[in-house]
């Protein structure tokens, strides 16, 4: 996982004055779906006898892929308003067009479906006619991955659409991505234990993962060869790793020793021991002059680079310090808990936080800065969110999914993030919008709603938006 700040997306504009705490009392309910595609008769009756052979004969077609690789996909031209295996099973996909699943062919290729054929404008019903018209949209981000292992860690390459995956078995899984669909490039077997993080380099030729059997992993990303590698880089596990520079990262174990590694050299070249619970996330800025780390006995701990020594360490917070993010052009730091809080640092000024405010009661895992002041989290409650962090505030909901999230990525452009869940399944979200959210009132008084309100990025569509959508058609209709 990276520290990344979107090039893309420019600076959030409004006042940084404080705000009132977020009110994080209610939860998000469940949202109604604006459609159910197995009780959906539209399709069964409107292109004829043969749609349903034709569609089955399209997916034994396509089951030779010449390319020769595993494809993962789905049959419907978007995500964004279905989620059901039942809806993929009557498209055509099932499991198998999901991702990959057990007992399915995975290299089958997206089937046309028959919907794409019927004319919504000569549906007399408005209802019916509005979500046919959303289910036509054209895909915006890549279909949802299923593996057959749990997905530990994953990361974006920094130029092209490639994503690195980390499974339970010690392998590393490269996928290239389009709109349409995602295939395996390439499968590294490099660890014997489960996996526990992994990076590319800034150059994007090598592969560095980490896993439980203590070993670090330098992979050739074209070849698959092993460049460079350390049998037993730990006395623990190693939790968590960051890239520095070219040639440098740092690894953080379960034990809480923090060492810093060369590629060029044969052993690390700085080690260091200020906690004693696992180190959660690690990161530093441009200027490299610091590097910081969480842990899980609720430390801040900061390491100045040039003296090869601790530059300070927090007060104990009492929960565990999960993610960082950098924002406001370097100027603050923000810390997530295990409990849900967040904690706002001056930088440079890391022994004790300037602000706080409570985010969702889940326990925040994972934190990825999108633009200079907004971040997308993700939690226990398998939720991603997107929040305005200077000040703090909820703004919405990117993303759901149905266990807790494990692990997120942001991709070179800013557009896509990449989530996956502890139901082996990694999803993307197209996060563009965020690029029109300048015009936002940071400053107002955060609303409640916000905690369940739905982005357009969310599977789920916001009922009362969906619904006011076609009572606006109607009035329209009404006054002709």
């Amino acid at each position: 996982m990276r520290n990344f700040n979107s090039p893309k997306f420019g600076n959030s504009l409004g006042d940084d004055s404080d705000d009132d705490e977020l009110d994080s009392g209610t939860e998000p309910e469940f949202i109604l779906e604006p459609y159910v595609m197995d009780e959906f008769p539209v399709v069964a009756y409107a292109v004829g006898d043969e749609e349903d052979e034709a569609g089955d004969d399209d997916g034994d077609e396509s089951d030779g892929d010449p390319s020769g690789d595993i494809v993962i996909g789905t049959s419907s031209s978007d995500d964004e308003f279905s989620d059901s295996s039942d809806d993929e099973e009557k498209e055509g996909g099932g499991e198998g067009g999901g991702g990959g699943g057990e007992g399915e062919d995975s290299s089958t290729k997206t089937p046309k479906r028959a919907i794409d054929d019927y004319d919504e404008e000569m549906e007399e019903d408005e209802v019916i006619k509005a979500i046919i018209t959303e289910i036509k949209k054209p895909r915006s981000k890549p279909p949802d991955i299923k593996t057959d292992d749990f997905v530990t860690d994953m990361c974006f390459h920094p130029s092209l659409d490639l994503l690195a995956v980390g499974t339970t078995t010690g392998d590393v899984i490269i996928y290239s991505f389009t709109n349409d669909e995602c295939t395996v490039k390439d499968t590294h077997e490099v660890h014997s234990k489960s996996v526990r993080d992994v990076e590319f380099n800034e150059a994007g030729d090598l592969i560095v993962s980490t896993a439980r059997d203590r070993s670090i992993m330098v992979t050739d990303v074209e070849t698959g060869k092993l460049k460079r590698f350390w049998d037993e880089a730990h006395e623990e596990p190693v939790y968590t790793m960051s890239m520095i520079s070219e040639n440098t990262f740092a690894t953080g174990d379960d034990g809480g020793v923090l060492k810093l590694w060369d590629l060029r050299q044969k052993e690390a070249i700085f080690e260091l021991k200020e906690v004693d619970d696992f180190i959660s996330c690690i990161i530093t800025n441009e200027q490299k002059k610091y590097l910081l780390m969480t842990s899980g006995d609720g430390y801040l701990t900061t390491i100045n680079m040039n003296q090869r020594k601790m530059y300070v360490q927090s007060e104990p917070y009492e929960e565990e310090l999960t993610s960082m993010g950098i924002f406001r052009k370097d100027s603050k730091l923000v810390v997530s808990s295990s409990k849900g809080n967040f904690y706002t640092f001056n930088w440079g000024q890391f022994g004790y936080h300037c602000d706080a405010f409570t985010g969702p009661q889940a326990g925040v895992n994972r934190m990825v800065p999108i633009t200079e002041r907004i971040a997308v989290t993700g939690g226990e409650d398998g939720i991603l969110r997107a929040m305005h962090l200077v000040p703090g505030r909820v703004l919405g909901i990117v993303g759901q999914h149905s266990l807790a999230v494990e692990t997120i990525d942001i991709n070179s452009s800013g557009e896509l993030i990449a989530s996956s869940s502890h139901d082996n399944d990694i999803r993307f979200w197209n996060i563009k919008y965020f690029e029109e959210f300048d015009d936002i009132k940071y400053n107002s008084k955060p609303d409640r709603k916000a905690m369940r309100h739905n982005l357009p990025s969310s599977k789920q569509t916001n009922a009362a938006d969906f619904f006011s959508d076609l009572a606006a058609g109607g009035s329209a209709a009404d006054g002709d």
